[in-house]
């Protein structure tokens, strides 16, 4: 598998001349965790952008929300400042096909500062990066695996657009978590999903059905924290594209009904040796097999749960996901193999890594992993152990933390981060802090809901 639907400059080179590309997709994510970017010919990329005159875009987006409106509040980017450009570097490690689209390949670029070449530090691919080159600091490797859970409709996106997201069909009349006979009926997209995303050099291991109706999920075997974010944004963009040439439509929303289990993104991670050769997380000796290494890491991340929780759960429909016996995790406490909990422990020798069950389909992983980094070198430092291990139904747990219910309380309890403020240094934190005030400041004062319209038109 390993450099599969990859390409270099070279191969770049020989492919548009034979007539076998004729696009290249330079793209970067915003803070929402959408692509961003331009097409570009190749013989432009090629003498253009990979030479000195690079690729420019608007700084504005990485002050935006989803709806591509300036945010206000942002010392990074602003009216004042005038809105000006930055440099789009392409990461050539991440050329690769798009096996979707026709004559296409894409890359990843990282964003730089126009003036002095540095790399934009509010940017969330710099952001993990940074998180990443402290853990190897101190000696480790983080390695890590996303699990994506969406639903798929029968109904293609404009079409639910126009109806306002209303009536929409899902592929399934019943629950389909596991499930085989319902699975086949949807096999001739998934199945285009998973060999696309292999061919464009994304490991997938397999897909299933999920507990929801017309819920799936495909999994995406373990790398390095960087190479798993970036499978992660690319896995998830491709299948909106593929879904959208297919005239139907997928949603990673956190909680698209209330009706409905919420799309999760289980966020596995693991510590290793500085050269990423040798798991540091496994103790035949210990009674649940954690090495020291893996109490203090997952000490920390539980302790950094809460305050990170904007990380891992970033809009206010995030919060609806967290409801009682919905599969999703209220309970910030550990166990061994316990769904109900916001940690699992899981895996064995090579394979031991901890589970974080908080983060929903929503997530952009650059923030989530860099948070995830984060809080786990917080307790590798501080040699913070995790509490007891929790036994039982944890949604009826009693004074033990719990996942905030809304984005509120995220915001207040990322606001008195000091673990955020010291990893990410004061600049990224003001700018992650201010994009979550903002997204709940539109909803609370710029919307008015169905439920609103339905509760008080008449009555009210």
């Amino acid at each position: 598998m390993e450099g599969q639907g990859l390409l270099d400059a070279k191969e770049l080179e020989a492919r548009a001349n034979a007539g076998e590309i004729d696009t290249v997709l330079c793209m970067f994510t915003d803070l929402q965790g959408r692509f961003m970017g331009k097409r570009v010919m190749p013989d432009f990329f090629l003498h253009e952008i990979l030479g000195e005159e690079g690729l420019h875009a608007c700084l504005y987006l990485l002050a935006i929300d989803m709806e591509m409106e300036p945010l206000p509040g942002y010392e990074y980017a602003s009216w004042e400042t005038g809105y000006g450009d930055f440099r789009m570097v392409p990461d050539m490690s991440t050329m690769r096909w798009c096996p979707w689209l026709e004559k296409t390949v894409m890359v990843i670029c990282d964003v730089a500062d126009e003036d002095t070449g540095e790399p934009v530090e509010v940017a969330p691919r710099t952001i993990l990066k940074r998180q990443i080159e402290r853990a190897a600091k101190a000696g480790y490797t983080i390695k890590t695996g996303s699990e994506l859970e969406f639903y798929l409709f029968k109904d293609g996106f404009d079409e639910l657009a126009e109806r306002g997201y209303r009536d929409a069909r899902p592929t399934s009349s019943y629950i389909m978590d596991y499930h085989m006979l319902q699975t086949t009926k949807d096999e001739w997209i998934i199945r285009q999903i998973r060999n696309g995303m292999r061919g464009a050099g994304i490991p997938i291991e397999f897909s299933k059905g999920e507990f929801g109706k017309g819920q799936h999920e495909i999994n995406i075997t373990y790398a390095d924290a960087m190479a798993t974010a970036d499978y992660h944004v690319l896995y998830k963009h491709g299948v909106k594209e593929i879904c959208a040439a297919n005239g139907v439509a997928a949603t990673f929303m956190a909680k698209w009904t209330m009706e409905e289990a919420g799309s999760s993104c289980h966020m596995h991670s693991s510590v290793w040796n500085a050269k990423g050769t040798k798991s540091l997380m496994y103790d035949e000796k210990d009674e649940h097999h954690l090495s020291k290494t893996y109490r203090n890491y997952m000490g920390g991340l539980i302790s950094t749960a809460r305050e990170m929780s904007f990380m891992f759960a970033p809009f206010v429909n995030s919060y609806k996901r967290y409801q009682l016996g919905s599969w999703a995790p209220t309970a910030i406490v550990w166990s061994r193999d316990n769904r109900t909990c916001g940690f699992r422990t899981v895996g064995e020798h090579t394979g031991a890594r901890v589970e974080n069950r908080i983060p929903g389909g929503d997530v952009n992983p650059y923030l989530a992993y860099a948070a995830t980094i984060a809080g786990g070198l917080h307790g590798l430092e501080n040699e913070i152990e995790p509490p007891p291990m929790f036994e039982g139904n944890a949604y009826e747990a009693k004074r033990v933390p719990r996942v905030p219910s809304s984005l509120h309380e995220a915001i207040d309890v990322f606001r008195k981060s000091k673990v955020a403020k010291e990893a990410f240094g004061d600049f990224v934190y003001k700018h992650l802090l201010n994009t979550a005030v903002q997204e709940q400041s539109i909803f609370d004062n710029l919307c008015i809901t169905d439920w609103e319209l339905a509760r008080y038109f008449e009555r009210g």
